[in-house]
């Protein structure tokens, strides 16, 4: 258990473990999932799949599976006796759409277990947040190419999942800060558009008080950032969070336009704000805890969990 009570499943992974495979938001390209899958059982695990994990949305291509398909496939995961973590196949786009269609009934009260996705995931990490006591993992997604092409992302999720008290301090070290100083939260958030989307929606919560924010996107112009990021402020989403460790914004350039607009809105929050910890849309992407307490170093731009598992 964390220090702030949360639950990170009973022990680290071992070979023989039990894992679920599920597509809660776009399709699965099958020859990449099988990639994934066979790294997973090479780990020793045990996997199961989704009934719908590769089904398509009978009108909309977007979508893996309609709405139900894939709340019944995240509802059996987040409750199947002996299931030890549920890993996300992809992001894209269906989340929030899932989420409502959760059976909240089955899934409460039963053992928890790690949720492990990034990119849309971002809203499901938030609302297992709030309604369960469970740390989760912003990682790469076992059927994207994140997974299958970066054995670094690949690795150091294995170590999140096998050996997190070997766990040294998570990111790049890219220094930088756009604020500097040191600060100690909850960790909490992910993909800014997701999160922007999500701010009238009152089974996706906003940060606890002296949270750190994670936040990180892809392929959005540096004035649609500006947007989010002024509308995420004005809604109040920022007022009681102990610092901000940005990720990366892949295809989101120019980069130095990118820093400008993430330096014009969250400076003024008077909090730690570091540059390129080194999570979501990147190469060799590194895997951070949600919802445990973490410490912040702007000043070298590193997160460093301060219960280990």
């Amino acid at each position: 258990m964390t220090a702030d009570g949360r639950t990170w499943p009973h022990r680290p992974l071992r070979p023989g473990d039990r894992v679920a495979v599920v597509a809660p938001a776009g399709p699965v390209a099958e020859e990449t999932l099988d990639r994934g899958l066979t790294t997973l059982r090479d780990w020793g695990l045990e996997v199961s799949l989704g009934r719908h994990v590769l089904r398509r949305h009978p009108v909309l291509d977007y979508l893996a599976g309609d709405d139900a398909q894939r709340a019944d496939d995240l509802t059996w995961a987040l409750s199947a006796r002996g299931v030890r973590a549920v890993l996300c196949a992809r992001g894209g786009y269906g989340s929030a759409r899932t989420l409502s269609h959760l059976d909240w009934d089955r899934v409460e009260g039963h053992t928890p277990r790690l949720l492990v996705g990034s990119s849309d995931i971002t809203a499901l990490h938030a609302a297992l947040g709030a309604r369960l006591p469970v740390a989760s993992l912003f990682g790469p997604m076992v059927g994207s190419t994140y997974f299958v092409d970066q054995p670094a992302a690949r690795e150091h999720l294995h170590q999140v999942l096998f050996a997190p008290d070997e766990l040294g301090p998570l990111g790049r070290g890219s220094g930088m800060p756009i604020r500097g100083g040191r600060a100690s939260g909850t960790s909490w958030g992910g993909t800014l558009s997701l999160l922007a989307a999500s701010l009238d929606r009152p089974d996706v919560p906003r940060p606890p008080d002296g949270a750190i924010a994670l936040l990180e996107d892809i392929d959005e112009e540096p004035y649609r950032l500006d947007g989010m990021l002024t509308q995420l402020l004005a809604a109040g989403w920022f007022d009681a969070v102990a610092g901000v460790a940005l990720g990366s914004w892949e295809r989101c350039d120019p980069p130095e336009r990118v820093r400008d607009v993430l330096a014009d809105r969250l400076e003024p929050l008077g909090v730690p704000v570091a540059w390129e910890v080194g999570f979501g849309h990147c190469a060799d992407q590194v895997t951070v805890p949600l919802n445990v307490p973490v410490s912040l170093d702007a000043d070298v731009g590193v997160l460093t969990l301060l219960s280990p598992p």
